[in-house]
C-alpha cells in the first residue's frame, strides 16, 4: 500500500539518438574538391539506414561512494562504485545489446589518506576473500553467462599489490566462463 510512495529512479545515464550512414560512391577526393557540386543527401532506408542508439549506464546502489573512499569487495560481494553500462542498436526490426560492467578490483582492499593517488593496501587475506570474490563473479555469470575481466590496474607500481590479488583471485576461482585479460595502459601511455 505504499507504493503510491515510492517513485523507481536509476543513479546513471541515458541517451538515445538517431543515426544515419549515407554510403557514398564518390572518393573523400571527390567530396572536397571544389569543382563538386553540393549533393543532397538522401536516407533511402534499404540503401541508408536509420540507426536508433541508446546508452545506458546503471551505477549500482551497492558500495557507492567517493572513487578514494570506497574501493574493494564487501562480504556480499558487491564491488564499489560498479556502472553497467549498455550500448543498444536497433535497425530494420532487430535490437542489438551490448553490456560492459565495470567496478573496483573484488578483494579487500582501501587506499587511506586524502593525498592525491594514496598507496593502495590489502585488507584481509587472501583467504578471507576467496569466498567473496566467488560471491561477485557468481552474480557476474549468473546475469551475463560469460565475462572477460579486464584488469586495468599498474602491474609494476604501487598499484602491483591490488592486481596480484586480482590475479591470484581469478585463478583459486578457476571458472572457465572467465576469460582474465591484465592491461597495463600506463606502460601504452
Amino acid at each position: 500500500e505504499v507504493d503510491f510512495w515510492i517513485i523507481p529512479i536509476i543513479q546513471g545515464f541515458v541517451q538515445i539518438e538517431e543515426l544515419v550512414v549515407n554510403y557514398s560512391e564518390s572518393s573523400d577526393d571527390d567530396k572536397s574538391s571544389p569543382e563538386t557540386p553540393p549533393q543532397e543527401s538522401t536516407c533511402v532506408d534499404d540503401v541508408h539506414p536509420a540507426f536508433l542508439v541508446a546508452l545506458l549506464s546503471r551505477r549500482s546502489r551497492h558500495r557507492a561512494g567517493m572513487r578514494y573512499k570506497r574501493r574493494g569487495v564487501d562480504k556480499n560481494g558487491n564491488v564499489a562504485n560498479y556502472v553497467e553500462t549498455e550500448q543498444l542498436i536497433h535497425v530494420h526490426n532487430h535490437t542489438l545489446s551490448y553490456i560492459q560492467t565495470r567496478g573496483s578490483v573484488p578483494v579487500f582492499w582501501s587506499q587511506v589518506g586524502y593525498r592525491y593517488n594514496p598507496r593502495p593496501r590489502l585488507d584481509k587475506s587472501e583467504n578471507e576473500t576467496v569466498a567473496c570474490f566467488r560471491a561477485h563473479f557468481e552474480e557476474q555469470l549468473k546475469n551475463y553467462k560469460k565475462q572477460v575481466i579486464i584488469n586495468l590496474v599498474d602491474q609494476t607500481g604501487r598499484e602491483k599489490i591490488i592486481g596480484d590479488a586480482y590475479l591470484k583471485q581469478v585463478l583459486l576461482y578457476n571458472n572457465a566462463n572467465l576469460t582474465y585479460v591484465s592491461f597495463d595502459f600506463h606502460e601504452h601511455w
